[in-house]
This record gives C-alpha cells, sequence and structure tokens, in this order.
C-alpha cells in the first residue's frame, strides 16, 4: 500500500462529512488512513521539511481543493463542514473526485487561474489529473532538486582543491557546528599531532573539556576498513574515545560495520555528508533567494 494522492482522497473526505457534522483535520486524516489500511511506517512519513507527515498534508489539500470548489465549507481552522453543493455531488457521486470533475464550478475555475498567474507557468503546466504533489510538496521537491544540484556542485569543487585547502575547510565546518571555539584556536588543531592515522584535533566543546580527534582524506576512491583500522589504532595509542573521519568520497560497507562495532566512537563523514554540511551551516555557499511560506494567524481575527 502507498500513501494514496490528494485528488484519491477527496472522494472519501466528502463522504466522511457527509453527516454535515463538522469535522477536524486530524479526526479526518486518522479516520481515512483506517480506511485506507495505511500503516505505522506510511503515516509516519515526513515531508521533507519535516513540519507535517506526508499523508496529513495530502489530506489537508483534499479538504482545500473541496473548499475550493465549494463542496465543504471552513466553519473554524482545520475543521470542515459539507455544504448542499457537497450533498448533492453524493447523491450521484463519481467514481473519483479529479480535478476536471471540479472544473464544474465557478469557485474552482477562478482558484486555478489564481495559482496560475502566481507561479512560474513558462512551461503552461495547469494544474490537472496526472498532478501527483500537493503544492506544499511541489514547493518542497523543487527545493530537494535545488539543493542536490548545489551539492554535487560543491562536492566536484571540493574535490579539486589541495589537501591543505580541503584539512581547513573540515575545520571551518565543524567550527561552524560549535566545535572547537573560535576559527583561530581550532586552525591550531590541524596537523598539531603527526601522529601516524591523525590529521588534527578539535575541541569537542568550546571550554575544551574534551577532544575530538580529526582524519581528513580528499580521496577518490572508496574509503575502506583498513583506513578506518588505522585510524582507530590512532586513537587507541592517544587513548581517545571520539574521533571524526572525513572524506571526499564514499566509505565501503566493511569500513561502516567496523565503525559501528569497535568502542571507539568514530563517526564517518562521506562527500555527500560534508557537502550538505556545507550549505546547512553556509560554509563556502551564498544565500540567493529565500521564500516564506505563511499560515493564518486565527488569533488576530478573534474578536473582543
Amino acid at each position: 500500500m502507498t500513501i494514496p494522492d490528494y485528488q484519491s482522497l477527496m472522494l472519501p473526505l466528502l463522504r466522511l462529512t457527509s453527516n454535515s457534522k463538522e469535522h477536524s483535520l486530524k479526526d479526518a486524516t486518522s479516520e481515512l488512513a483506517k480506511d485506507f489500511g495505511l500503516s505505522e511506517v506510511e503515516l509516519a512519513e515526513m515531508l521533507p521539511s519535516a513540519r507535517k507527515t506526508r499523508f496529513y498534508d495530502r489530506v489537508g489539500w483534499a479538504g482545500t481543493y473541496l473548499r475550493k470548489a465549494g463542496l465543504l465549507s471552513a466553519p473554524r481552522r482545520g475543521w470542515f463542514q459539507i455544504t448542499q453543493r457537497g450533498l448533492d455531488v453524493l447523491e450521484n457521486p463519481p467514481n473519483r473526485i479529479t480535478v476536471s470533475f471540479l472544473e464544474q464550478y465557478d469557485e474552482f475555475v477562478q482558484f486555478r487561474e489564481r495559482r496560475e498567474k502566481t507561479s512560474d507557468n513558462r512551461n503552461n503546466i495547469p494544474l490537472s489529473d496526472i498532478e501527483p504533489q500537493t503544492p506544499e510538496e511541489a514547493i518542497e521537491s523543487a527545493y530537494l532538486n535545488i539543493r542536490q544540484s548545489l551539492t554535487d556542485e560543491i562536492l566536484q569543487t571540493v574535490k579539486n582543491c589541495s589537501p591543505a585547502f580541503f584539512e581547513q575547510l573540515v575545520v571551518d565546518v565543524l567550527v561552524k557546528m560549535g566545535y572547537g571555539g573560535t576559527r583561530k584556536d581550532a586552525g591550531k588543531a590541524i596537523g598539531r599531532s603527526g601522529d601516524d592515522g591523525i590529521d588534527g584535533i578539535i575541541n569537542e566543546d568550546r571550554l575544551g573539556l574534551d577532544v575530538i580527534y580529526i582524519q581528513a582524506k580528499r580521496w577518490e576512491n572508496p574509503v575502506g576498513r583498513p583506513e578506518i583500522q588505522k585510524f582507530a589504532g590512532a586513537l587507541q595509542g592517544q587513548r581517545a574515545k571520539k574521533g571524526i573521519f572525513i572524506t571526499t568520497s564514499i566509505f565501503t560497507k566493511d569500513a561502516q560495520e567496523f565503525a559501528s562495532r569497535i568502542d571507539s566512537k568514530i563517526t564517518l563523514v562521506d562527500g555527500e555528508t560534508l557537502s550538505q554540511l556545507m550549505i546547512d551551516y553556509n560554509v563556502g555557499v551564498n544565500l540567493v533567494a529565500s521564500y516564506e511560506l505563511k499560515r493564518i494567524d486565527s488569533d488576530y481575527f478573534v474578536e473582543e
């Protein structure tokens, strides 16, 4: 079973409200989940933003489209109630309520036209029955595509840097994440050790209560178990318990399994993860544009 798209949810949602009572989005989501037999794993699936579950978002947009067509009303925020038009539809319901079905209502057509005017419609792609995503999913999907392209570009650029620059880049990322105190103090750590298998040392916190040993490899080939064993041995030689192994490539399965079994805590950071951290902590990237998603402030409209 896969999570149904918002169009597949519109008729079941309308039927759920057929008793003319008010229904909350939360309760409707729970009832529809039972009707569709969704598993706990499916119900827990989040949107990329992690603000809400994917199923909750799709039920919400199913309700929004029904409201825009006048089949449901919104007596208060987060609640649905069927209208007379909605009851009329249920007297002779279609097999499935789709975008095309809703186009018979002027209110919905006007809603479509407003959406198309405010969206980037260079390819002249309107709302359609084959549209699989909710608007919020579409925004987040586009964001993830842009982010992935940036991640790939960053990783390729990092691979072309010198080993010395790469080590400094690693320190910059760790400092931005809250390790090592000041950039000046953290910079002293690189190259300080001189121990085989260790490229540097950095404080775990600003007070220097513990240290983390660093291995930074600007490699193209996958990092295998022997390299992790070598690093683990270097940690034992220092009586250290924590280390970070960062590379521009990937780690083999054997390397990952070995790191997960040993007593020393070794965190493995591959090139993809490093690039993502650089984006998250603004290392080597600039802000080009930002977009805000807003929702209505119901408290503002409460009349005394």
